[in-house]
């Protein structure tokens, strides 16, 4: 299907569900057309016609981020569809199950890392001329706050996240001069359909490990990456944003949450 001409599209990797499906929507609600990309079809057209029916603009394609054809063709599907690319986000994420390194799987460690890092590498280098042709324009992508602090049993997906923010801070600063800004958001503990699946206990536990005393939602990791698309954010690029609830800040000792207990230093 081709529309007329939008004034501004953004293009979502990794957008059937969660968070991608969040920002997708965030997108459409700011008046963005939107491609969405993402490997579950039946997912990627229940967002897609969601979109649709609140009056927004949507398409969509089965999309492997890790296969560069295939992120091509997405990134052809907005232009082609839209007229044009504006802002991306690259959303996608994989990995092994939890476990000690010396017993991960090589190949499962393979699928995590070409997910995160060649899926991101790959949707960049397909982005970016499209923003170029039009005079530039923002890209987003996704690592999370184990990049900056490191999870246990996590390997493939700790090294995967922090390799995104050194291709993000390389591509940011490749393009400066040109109109291309890109950013990372590194979200901490969001109320997912990873972590609703995980059950009480894993919910209880997240909310522990956060200062603000609760997980985030996924419309307040959409509203940054909004923010940082936006002509409101031009003067910032190569820069990762924690979405954390201050985990990043630094450790909050349990005691300090009941207000009222002395954790203040006494005077002599």
């Amino acid at each position: 299907m081709t529309f007329a001409l939008s004034s501004r599209v953004a293009l979502v990797a990794g957008a059937s569900r969660g968070i991608g499906a969040e920002t997708a929507r965030a997108f459409a609600r700011a008046g963005y057309a939107v491609a969405l990309g993402a490997r579950d079809r039946a997912a990627l057209d229940g967002v897609v016609e969601e979109i649709q029916s609140a009056g927004g603009r949507a398409v969509a394609a089965t999309t492997d981020v890790g296969d560069d054809d295939s992120m091509a063709a997405l990134v052809a599907l907005a232009v082609d569809s839209f007229g044009r690319l504006d802002a991306a986000f690259n959303n996608a994420t994989d990995g092994p199950m939890p476990a000690p390194l010396a017993d991960i799987d090589p190949d499962e460690f393979d699928r995590g890392i070409r997910t995160n890092v060649r899926g991101t590498f790959l949707g960049m280098r397909h982005e970016i001329p499209a923003l170029l042709a039009t005079g530039g324009g923002a890209i987003v992508n996704m690592a999370s706050v184990a990049a900056r602090r490191a999870t246990s049993n996590l390997a493939a997906y700790v090294a995967g996240k922090a390799a995104i923010i050194g291709l993000t801070e390389v591509a940011a600063l490749d393009y400066a001069d040109r109109g291309v800004r890109v950013n990372v958001v590194a979200p901490g503990p969001i109320l997912t359909h990873h972590l609703e699946r995980a059950g009480d206990v894993a919910q209880r536990l997240a909310t522990e490990s956060v200062p603000m005393r609760r997980v985030g939602q996924s419309r307040e990791v959409a509203d940054v990456v909004l923010w940082l698309c936006s002509a409101q954010s031009s003067f910032v690029t190569g820069v990762t944003v924690p979405i954390d609830g201050g985990q990043l800040a630094g450790h909050r000792p349990p005691q300090m949450y009941r207000q009222g207990e002395g954790m203040a230093p006494t005077r002599p």
